[in-house]
């Protein structure tokens, strides 16, 4: 096979899997996160709202580290057997599909949860308190969801692109204990 058909062809792969993933994935984590929000209290509600948003966040920000840093220090680190380093220069040779994953994947669903999560506390606070204007309420909380989401972002990509290395090389070691813990399961 030529190596056009090759590269089509894993891209191609790439898609389907990335997007049975993401369907995947948005049906756990909605079905979780709703199933959760509508048993406890507002209080609670929005302690894991502001969680959702900050893993978008998080997620957003090693997409990015990915994307900025460069294979020659990792590469230095993984000679000199650091631990994740290997795993790191992974990261970065893969970093349009680490970006992918990070950003869209990760970071759509959070936001698609996120906004879930405010209309069930929209919903919740009305039923609690029904002489509240609803527009408004709605309102005020998509807004503070987009603020946190934006601004926490925004912050993101700015310690991402100034630490890339540092986050890429951590990002790194949370694999290889992934891996480890997964090596082990599989040894027992």
């Amino acid at each position: 096979m030529a190596k056009g058909k090759k590269s089509s062809a894993k891209i191609r792969n790439w898609i389907i899997i990335i997007t049975v993933w993401t369907f995947l994935l948005a049906l756990v984590l909605s079905f979780i996160s709703e199933t959760i929000i509508v048993n406890v209290g507002f209080i609670t509600a929005s302690i894991i709202l502001i969680i959702i948003v900050f893993v978008g966040v998080f997620f957003d920000a090693v997409g990015v580290a990915v994307t900025a840093a460069s294979e020659t220090p990792l590469n230095a680190m993984s000679a000199k057997k650091r631990k994740g380093a290997r795993e790191a220069v992974e990261l970065v040779k893969n970093a349009d599909r680490v970006a992918n994953f990070c950003n869209d994947v990760i970071g759509d669903i959070t936001g698609i949860v996120s906004g879930a999560i405010g209309a069930a506390i929209v919903f919740r606070i009305l039923v609690d308190n029904p002489n509240v204007g609803n527009t408004l309420l709605s309102v005020v909380i998509t807004g503070l969801i987009a603020a946190l989401t934006v601004g926490g972002k925004a912050l993101g990509k700015n310690i991402a692109i100034r630490n890339s290395h540092f986050i890429v090389l951590k990002s790194g070691f949370a694999v290889y204990l992934f891996n480890r813990a997964l090596r082990r399961k599989n040894t027992q």
